[in-house]
């Protein structure tokens, strides 16, 4: 349905490309293994995941600082399983878990399938509200930073997703207009609102059972992308 008006496509990253929840899991293990933390990393992660999607929406909305961020989201799950952790060490956790994250490379299903997909037909781009230190790594590791022409990321632009800017300098770093844009993303405010409210049509890429909704397509699969491409 958009392959007669659609020349560019904008992925997000994190959770639509990039499998963030499993190398988030890996790094987890990783870290607490090199710190002594014996916690059980299933019942931490069943607290901190959707915690962290708490603070990033918080983040988001400029209500809290990165470093707020990185320590708050560590320092309230460990509160709640009432497993004592010094505020030094949470601090090391933080930045050992920002240095490791980006050494996993596992990518969502279908990931390599669809860009090699898209990419003799379409120019794609990233637009993320990842941190610039690493998201250029994942997309490296990961070995997918060659589909993409423009990686636009909230740091570099000033502002994050749903703010209309960054959309707004993604589109003028690909010459494009917004008609001619699709948004594939995870976030329904952050990435399709965001990306409608400037004009690009929209493509929401269900990771997290979010109910069904009339705002735009809706796809659970990212090989569900062919039908529409």
């Amino acid at each position: 349905m958009y392959k007669e008006v659609v020349t560019d496509i904008f992925f997000d990253l994190d959770h639509t490309l990039w499998d963030f929840d499993k190398n988030s899991a890996l790094t987890f293990g990783k870290i607490f293994k090199d710190n002594g933390i014996d916690v059980d990393l299933s019942d931490f992660l069943r607290v901190y995941v959707p915690k962290n999607l708490a603070y990033w929406k918080l983040y988001r909305e400029e209500k809290i600082t990165k470093e707020a961020l990185r320590y708050e989201r560590l320092k309230t799950v460990f509160d709640e399983l009432a497993y004592v952790v010094p505020d030094d060490t949470i601090h090391v956790l933080s930045e050992d878990y920002i240095v490791n994250l980006s050494s996993f490379d596992h990518l969502l299903p279908y990931t390599i399938e669809v860009l090699d997909y898209l990419s003799p037909n379409y120019k794609l781009h990233i637009i993320t509200n990842g941190f610039k230190e690493i998201q250029e790594k994942k997309l490296r590791g990961s070995k997918i930073h060659g589909y993409f022409d423009q990686v636009v990321d909230s740091e570099m632009a000033g502002v994050k997703k749903p703010n209309p800017l960054i959309f707004e300098i993604a589109l003028r770093g690909a010459n494009v207009r917004p008609q001619n844009a699709l948004m594939i993303g995870d976030n329904l405010e952050a990435d399709i609102l965001g990306a409608k409210a400037v004009g690009f049509h929209a493509i929401h890429f269900n990771a997290h059972n979010e109910p069904v909704h009339e705002i735009c397509q809706m796809i659970h699969d990212l090989r569900e992308i062919k039908t529409y491409l």
